[in-house]
């Protein structure tokens, strides 16, 4: 397997859902902006897993850090039961319906989101998220990049995320 890796893109959206995943991806840190109606986490994403090779008994993986963020944020319920780390076992939508504010915001879906995690859960309604790969991918051993290699904590996004037209 080549130790290069180049994704095929390094923003994603809600019209991406599909085809991504998020099993066994790691949450570093969640924030709420207040003023912007958003829920923000700081992930490791995992891109690719990489089947063991002859002699080899472990998936290798191609991991980067990320900033997932949806937004048009309502009826937040987190209830997560962290030891040493929170890990996603699964994202779903379901319960698509027309937003309260959708002539102000210019769209006419929102879903139900359930982020499960091995430690609990986080639940609530969005119209969508935007995904963005912080830095290229590393491959290892570890679903996870550690805090001293990613960093630190982030919620970096580019600034014309940050003036997109919702």
């Amino acid at each position: 397997m080549s130790d290069h890796f180049n994704p095929e893109k390094s923003v994603w959206s809600e019209a991406d859902f599909d085809v991504m995943g998020w099993h066994d991806a790691t949450i570093h840190a969640i924030a709420l902006p207040t003023d912007a109606f958003e829920l923000a986490l700081d992930i490791d994403y995992i891109l690719k897993w990489v089947n063991p090779i002859d002699g080899q008994t472990h998936y290798r993986f191609w991991v980067s850090p990320a900033t997932l963020v949806f937004w048009n944020l309502h009826d937040l319920s987190v209830g997560l039961e962290p030891h040493q780390e929170v890990t996603i076992q699964r994202i779903e939508r379901s319960d698509p319906t027309r937003p309260g504010n959708a002539e102000h915001i210019g769209r006419d879906t929102e879903w139900r989101w359930v982020i499960e995690c091995h430690q609990g859960e986080i639940t609530f309604r969005s119209c969508g998220f935007w995904q963005y790969l912080r830095a290229a991918p590393q491959f290892g051993k570890s679903q996870a990049i550690s805090i001293r290699e990613r960093g630190g904590y982030s919620f970096d996004r580019p600034d014309e995320w940050l003036r997109r037209d919702a």
